[in-house]
């Protein structure tokens, strides 16, 4: 038996395949499904099933794909309701694959369709859970209020969960594998661990789900306390895995178009083209396209872009390095972007010239943003926990995610920083883009700036 777990570290998603005598199924398959592909190809075994935890929110999974490509049927547990043909298994139901088998647990809460599969061996024994956003290393799901459920509320949604968790998961045999949905990063969930898989036995006692530390009542107090707004493509995401999206090769295809310089100025007359520079950050600082926004691709590109861009139908115009435009289609597609009209290639400062004016961004070094003597304005874009933990002493907290809902808040001639330098990069691109004027980024956030001063 093979049991392989993918890793889509931008997105804290994991994908499964596991194997058996010659069949093999997959679990909350990534829209890019070539890994899923060549691993059953170089086993010469058949997928036999896609299976689907539930409607997923972060990401566009790519079990329509796949089974296109398969001819494998999706299954799903119970309460789903896909606009596609799929299988809609009931609690208890079992599908062999090869020697093994896994067993459909329906464990809602996260979501009502929530379910979790639990997979025996060839000898008949509890082996390991795969439980989606059910259930993570050191945490749970939130209630993923973006499918807006009709009656219910994220506390009822939360006390659903407790259930499903202590009277289907706990049980379960100590020594199997726990392989959740996703890792620490993911907005699915509050306090996840770093690890990715963990044994039953050992979450028993780090995870408050089921350690006892909490009764029910204590437990949605404390999973819906400071609940952050869920990203605008999240209800979208729900919708393309819950009704259908094209195929991933498709939306390539029309992407990677390079941009001429006529075409270019032509297309950011219409106001709702962005252009997105998915360079380093040091690059966009010295040369840059006006009015451009910032997301790099060394950071976590996909989630940031979620967060700022509000629409997945914005015409983007992406900016990257020479060879790396199919890796940002690739990645901005995993969260259903799909409307990007091509790229243009910018290595040095002169590739800018026959497209636009150059713009810089106006920075300074944490050990000179201390010994600034003049009065001014500083905006912390860190989370709220960040903040809490230590902060520069006059900034006022605004997290990035919530930037554009709070400009009203930002005053020009302004400084912006974060833990690091990335976050602060993206909010000082998107408040320029909104009209504010001479802001500066703090260079190294504030990892640099506690350095110099006691804040």
């Amino acid at each position: 038996m093979i049991v392989k777990q993918f890793y889509t570290s931008c997105l804290s998603q994991a994908s499964y395949y596991i194997e058996s005598d010659g069949e093999a199924a997959v679990i909350d398959p990534s829209r890019d499904i070539d890994n899923f592909i060549n691993i059953s190809l170089t086993n010469n075994s058949i997928i036999k099933y896609i299976f689907q935890t539930h409607f997923h929110a972060d990401f566009v999974s790519g079990h329509i794909t796949l089974s296109k490509k398969t001819n494998a049927p999706i299954v799903y547990g119970p309460k789903a309701d896909p606009l596609y043909e799929c299988v809609l298994a009931n609690e208890g139901d079992l599908f062999s694959i090869g020697k093994v088998s896994l067993k459909v647990i329906h464990t809602p809460g996260h979501t009502l369709e929530s379910c979790c599969y639990l997979l025996f061996d060839e000898k008949k024994r509890q082996h390991s859970i795969f439980t989606g956003d059910t259930l993570f290393l050191g945490d749970v799901g939130i209630p993923d209020v973006a499918q807006r459920y009709k009656g219910l509320n994220k506390e009822d949604l939360a006390g659903i969960l407790f259930d499903s968790i202590n009277e289907k998961i706990k049980p379960l045999d100590d020594n199997i594998t726990v392989y959740p949905g996703h890792g620490a990063g993911s907005a699915c969930g509050k306090n996840m661990m770093n690890e990715t898989f963990d044994t039953l036995k050992n979450q028993k006692i780090v995870n408050y789900s089921l350690n006892g530390d909490f009764n029910k009542i204590e437990f949605i107090k404390e999973l819906t306390e400071n609940l952050p707004k869920p990203p605008g493509y999240f209800s979208a995401n729900v919708k393309m895995n819950q009704d259908g999206y094209e195929d991933l090769d498709v939306i390539i295809k029309k992407s990677m178009k390079k941009i001429s310089p006529t075409l270019f100025k032509d297309l950011i007359k219409q106001s709702n083209t962005l252009v997105l520079d998915t360079r380093e950050t040091h690059e966009y600082v010295k040369y840059h396209i006006p009015r451009s926004i910032f997301v790099g691709l060394n950071g976590r590109f996909a989630p940031w872009v979620g967060n700022i861009v509000k629409d997945i139908n914005t015409p983007i115009i992406v900016v990257c390095k020479s060879k790396k435009e199919l890796e940002v289609f690739t990645r901005l597609s995993r969260i259903g972007f799909d409307s990007s009209i091509g790229f243009i290639n910018i290595d040095k400062k002169e590739d800018i010239f026959p497209y636009s004016e150059i713009k810089s961004l106006n920075s300074v070094s944490p050990a000179d943003f201390v010994n600034i003597s003049e009065d001014f304005s500083v905006y912390d874009v860190r989370s709220p926990s960040e903040f809490s933990n230590g902060s520069y002493s006059n900034a006022q907290n605004i997290p990035l995610n919530e930037l554009e809902d709070n400009l009203n808040l930002i005053k020009n001639d302004s400084y912006v920083y974060c833990a690091g330098g990335y976050r602060s990069l993206i909010a000082c691109s998107l408040l320029l883009r909104r009209g504010k004027k001479n802001i500066t980024n703090i260079l190294d956030g504030y990892s640099g700036i506690k350095q110099y001063c006691a804040c």
